[in-house]
Order: C-alpha cells, then structure tokens, then sequence
C-alpha cells in the first residue's frame, strides 16, 4: 500500500512550510514516527516523522522547496515486496545525535539525489545543516563549522557545540557584547527571554559593489507576510500607562537570591507581568478572544506568547494556562522556553493556541513600543525599560522605578475605555503587587 506523506499544519495562520533537509533518502526504509525530513516556518523548525513504516519510494519536493498545508511531498511503499537501497535497508534511530558522515557518504548520495533548488547552508562536504547563528560564529573564528563534532539530530552542529569547541580550544566565546548599561536602573530592566545581544549576519559586499542583495529567510518572509496581513486585518489603536514598579524592583532585590536557591529558577519581572495581565484578562475576557467572520470568539485558557528575539527572527513561545502557574512556575517556564527557543527546540504544541501576547521592547533599553497584533488574537502588550525617573508624588518631587505599558488592540472588538480600564488594572497589580503570592 503506498502512504502519502503531507506537508503538516504547523498552527495557525500558517499555509505552508519550507523543507529545509531530507533526513531520508528515495529507497531507504523508514520505520513509523521515525522523523523523515526537516521544515522551516515562521514560528518552528521541526523533524516531521514517517506516517507508517516501508519504504520511501518516491520524494516530490527537496530542500528548499515551499510545500501548501496537506501538499503531497513523499510517498512511503508499506508492502514487504518494496525495493530497497542495500546499503541502507536498516532503520536509522530516530533522533539518535551522529557525527556529519564523511565524504561521499550518505550524505553526499542525499545532495545528488535531492532536487534541485535553493538548499539549507552546508559545510563543504554537504554535511549537517548549519544555522546562521553558527555560521557566523564559526566566520568570525575563521574555522569550518563542519570540523566541530556536533550532537543536534543527524550530527547538526549546534551554538552550543562551536561555543564548547572554542572554549576547548582556547578561542574567546564568539557572543556579542552585551548593551552598555544606561544608568544605574539599567540592572533592573525586566529580565524577559528576548533580552541579550541579537546581531543578524551582516552582508558580505562585493569589490565595487555599494549593495548586497540577502535573500529573505523562510522565516523572515513569514513574519513579514504574518504583520502585514495583520495589519490589513485589524483596526490596529494603541493605549499607553505609565507603572510605578518600585515596589516589584524591591521585592525582586529582596527575595532574588534566596529564590534561586529555593526553586532553582531566577525570579524575573516578566512573571510578574504575566501575573497581572492575567488578572486583567479574567476581568476583561474581550481582550483573550478572536474574530470569526461576525462572531466574536471567547477563549476560556489564558494562553500568554512570549515574544523571544533570536539572531534570526522572532519567535513567540506560549505559556498555556498561565493563569493556572504560580510566580516560580512562571519563572520557570519563561527561561525554559527562552532558552530552547534559542536552540530552536521548541515543540510545535509550544508556539501554538495563543490567546494574548506580551513583548518587550524594554529588553534592550526602550522605553516605549507599539507592536503589531499576532493574528487571530485581538490584542498585545508591549512592556517598556524599566527606568528611573523624577516623579511627583503628593506635590513632590521623588525618584521611581517607572515603566511604559503600551496596549496595541483591535478596534473591531475592542473599544478604548475597555483597554484604558484593563491598563488600570494592569497598572495595579503591578503597583501593589501581593508579596505572598512570592
């Protein structure tokens, strides 16, 4: 019987996906949920298992190629009569870390046997996948990524391997300088997964060229498909607070050490956040629902995204239930997927069904932004540096730690004194915030 192998739907909004590397080849035997090839979207890379076990007999897309939602792109033969390549009838494990093979290997067979098209970076051998982020790592150490043993799948080399392979070998850390702090209040920004140093690639000019022509990454084009629908489809308004978080600065310097040393997690101000927007949600339920055609559409889970900044794009994790995680659970989960969103191993249960975004321009010292609703949602916030400034409180002049709380909304469904309010609200909780809940 032969199976159809389909491009998957990644989550929503998303009509399609970019192969990016085959992870087996025309005649080789795969074994059911055994991962078969690699997609890229605007959201996730991801392996895509086999539906069923046989043979693959036929590939329709190779690396490079952009597959619709259900797209055919291979076809497995699940009849014991199959033909099979003999140097590869045995199962490879799924997932199971190798080093790149050698020259004129297996994967030196895949580049020949691939269709042709624009493929995913390689070393010189057509080894393992290399991301941007390690290739300019290894660039700027003049080193060839593929000499680093790697142990992401099939021997891709990954930011952690090259940075441990230089420390081994006495090269400095290849990580960008971190933003020169702006003032004492600079320690106590909100520590949010986007902040640390994000430098893309820089272009590589030609001799007597004044441009460089980059193409988009796949997920480059996709955030600039998925913001500029966005943008045709919401009635985008914006609303901007100003928060005295005084108190929050002092009761993260108050409990951060010993709550490192009791959870094993840092207590970052994004837990916080969460916390009180949702708060504001459970009063507002208009701002975690969607529009469905003339339907308004109310979500019961509060399931917060993240935006998290990589070298690469932008990425948006989702904390579900967020309402349902204590201010350690929180913590925990927002460096957890910071960190593997980074390393790019996030799941793809774990960038879908969002109901209300949250991101920080204050990460690298702004004060204030108006971001782009994410789609379907109907609003996002934008949470500024936190900074201090002279204030007037009781017909004086005194020193605060103050934030921006800038509320980007659709305007189809949500009216401003609805948003003003769920701001006040906001503003609140962060200004008495409850120590127990710590």
């Amino acid at each position: 019987m032969r199976v159809d192998v389909v491009m998957p739907q990644m989550g929503e909004s998303i009509a399609e996906g970019t192969i990016t590397r085959w992870l087996k080849q025309r005649g080789e035997r795969v074994e059911r949920d055994e991962p078969i090839f690699e997609i890229s979207t605007d959201k996730v890379d991801a392996e895509i298992p086999s539906p069923a076990r046989g043979v693959l007999v036929e590939i329709r897309h190779g690396a490079g190629d952009t597959v619709q939602v259900n797209g055919i792109v291979a076809v497995i033969d699940t009849g014991d009569g199959a033909e099979t390549r003999p140097d590869t009838a045995a199962p490879r494990a799924a997932r199971e870390p190798a080093p790149a093979p050698p020259e004129g290997g297996a994967a030196a067979r895949a580049a020949a046997a691939a269709p042709a098209g624009p493929a995913p970076a390689r070393g010189r051998d057509g080894g393992a996948f290399v991301s941007p982020v390690v290739q300019r790592i290894a660039a700027e150490h003049g080193i060839d990524p593929q000499a680093v043993p790697g142990t992401g799948a099939g021997g891709r080399v990954t930011k952690k391997d090259i940075l441990a392979w230089l420390e081994a070998s006495g090269a400095p850390p290849a990580e960008a300088p971190a933003r020169p702090a702006a003032g004492p209040a600079a320690a106590e920004r909100a520590a949010t997964p986007a902040r640390g140093a994000v430098q893309p690639d820089a272009p590589a000019f030609e001799p007597g060229k004044p441009v460089a022509r980059v193409p988009l990454t796949t997920m480059r084009r996709k955030i600039a498909e998925h913001m500029v629908e966005s943008r045709r489809t919401s009635a985008h308004v914006h609303s901007v607070f100003e928060a005295d978080v005084s108190r929050l600065v002092a009761l993260r310097a108050r409990h951060r050490q010993a709550y490192l040393e009791r959870h094993g997690t840092k207590l970052t101000f994004m837990a916080f956040f969460i916390k009180a927007v949702c708060d504001g949600l459970r009063a507002w339920p208009i701002l975690n629902s969607s529009l469905e055609g003339d339907e308004i559409v109310y979500k019961k889970d509060l399931n917060i995204g993240i935006a998290v900044a990589l070298d690469w794009g932008l990425i948006v994790p989702v904390i579900h239930n967020a309402d349902e995680l204590s201010v350690a659970g929180l913590c925990k989960r927002v460096n957890d997927l910071a960190e593997r969103a980074r390393a790019k191993k996030l799941n793809l249960d774990e960038v879908q069904n969002g109901t209300f975004t949250i991101t920080n321009p204050g990460a690298f010292g702004g004060l204030l932004g108006l971001p782009i609703i994410n789609q379907p949602q109907v609003a996002i916030l934008g949470v500024g540096g936190i900074q201090k400034r002279p204030v007037v409180i009781d017909d004086a002049i005194a020193i605060r730690s103050m934030v921006y709380l800038a509320l980007s909304y659709d305007h189809r469904v949500v009216d401003g004194a609805v948003a003003d309010q769920f701001l006040a609200r906001l503003q609140q909780a962060l200004e008495r915030f409850d120590e127990s809940l710590l």
